[in-house]
């Protein structure tokens, strides 16, 4: 198997264009005493202000901007962790590798547990979205360790992009309130539909990948013959 400081990561999202030389520009000016795992505790802090927004939400759709605000402070911790960790040179790449996947777990938990706890989304749909995204998750740490390839983004579509889109929904719905459309006999709010469509699309994901990588391998590995 592929040592993890070999794998090969592939980030072709949509946004990223416009995140790289960002992300590039932070670690060149970011102070001497800011460290890839101080960065780190800065994700873990936008994943609580997530879900503290979406759970006070119920109080109020203010706190929506909170939450909101949680999907940026995440965006820049968890994405300019390692950044910095390879501009300055500094990586560590198993323990790198352990705690930022570790972090991420314990990071879509804590974000789809307090959507699931918001008046917007009921906590069942919440789940199904949350099970599809760890499936993913599963699937791109096999394939890092059988394959030697980390796939961030599927379809030009990665973690930024999600965050993006939750931004986008928190603001229509404090603006324009919660929405709710009849479809095949079902009540949605549009947060649940966007939620809906991601858990499909993560699905299809891992189920068309894990049966293309399965073929790929097994041509690879094939049965061995007992004599």
């Amino acid at each position: 198997m592929s040592e993890i400081k070999e794998h090969e990561r592939i980030n072709d999202i949509l946004l990223g264009p416009l995140e790289r030389p960002v992300l590039k520009w932070f670690a060149a000016h970011m102070p001497g005493w800011v460290n890839p795992d101080f960065l780190t505790m800065i994700g873990i802090i936008g994943t609580i202000m997530i879900f503290g927004g979406y759970w006070l939400s119920n109080t109020s759709s203010v706190f929506l901007w909170v939450a909101s605000l949680g999907f940026v402070v995440n965006w820049f911790g968890d994405s300019l962790d390692g950044t910095l960790a390879r501009f300055r040179e500094i990586q560590r790449p198993k323990f790198g590798f352990f705690i930022d996947h570790v972090v991420d777990a314990y990071s879509q938990l804590f974000v789809f547990v307090g959507l699931g706890m918001s008046p917007y989304v009921r906590f069942e749909i919440a789940s199904m979205t949350l099970v599809c995204y760890l499936l993913v998750s599963v699937l791109v740490y096999i394939q890092t360790s059988v394959k030697g390839v980390f796939q961030i983004s599927y379809g030009k579509l990665g973690p930024t992009e999600v965050r993006v889109i939750a931004i986008g929904i928190n603001t229509y719905i404090f603006f324009a309130g919660n929405s709710i459309f009849n479809l095949f006999n079902f009540s949605l709010s549009i947060f649940e539909i966007v939620c809906l469509i991601i858990a499909i699309a993560l699905f299809s994901i891992f189920l068309s990948t894990s049966i293309k990588d399965g073929i790929e391998l097994y041509k690879i590995d094939p049965p061995k013959q007992y004599n």
